[in-house]
């Protein structure tokens, strides 16, 4: 069964679960919870489990309920919900100027390295 896109965002701990599902791709809750035990040791199966039909009754998974082991994957890729979200944070704080987000993030939330990676990008000297 396939859910119409997210209007909803997602909370802090749903990001967490979809970070964790976007690299391993459509999967099953047992899956998800092995993978997100490799970061988070206490997280039970049943939290997972629940989150998840959560997360698909919110429209933020889709699940494929045709085989006895439920297979859940994200409504939108990590770049369409990350695109998303940051225009409306550029949007809501930042009064719509890109500029405004990227000097502030500049200012303070990259390294030396980042801001040479950056460099680049905007001179076109990246591949």
């Amino acid at each position: 069964m396939t859910k119409a896109a997210p209007a909803t965002r997602p909370t802090a701990a749903e990001l967490e679960l979809l970070r964790v599902l976007w690299p391993i791709g459509p999967a099953t809750v047992k899956q998800v919870h092995q993978a997100m035990q490799q970061e988070r040791a206490d997280v039970t199966y049943a939290t997972v489990l629940r989150q998840m039909q959560v997360m698909y009754a919110k429209g933020l998974l889709t699940r494929d309920d045709s085989e006895r082991s439920h297979v859940y994957a994200p409504t939108q890729s990590q770049n369409m919900l990350q695109t998303s979200l940051l225009k409306e944070l550029i949007h809501k704080a930042f009064a719509g100027s890109g500029k405004a987000l990227v000097m502030a993030a500049l200012r303070k939330h990259v390294t030396r390295e980042e801001r040479e990676e950056i460099r680049k990008f905007l001179h076109g000297d990246e591949q």
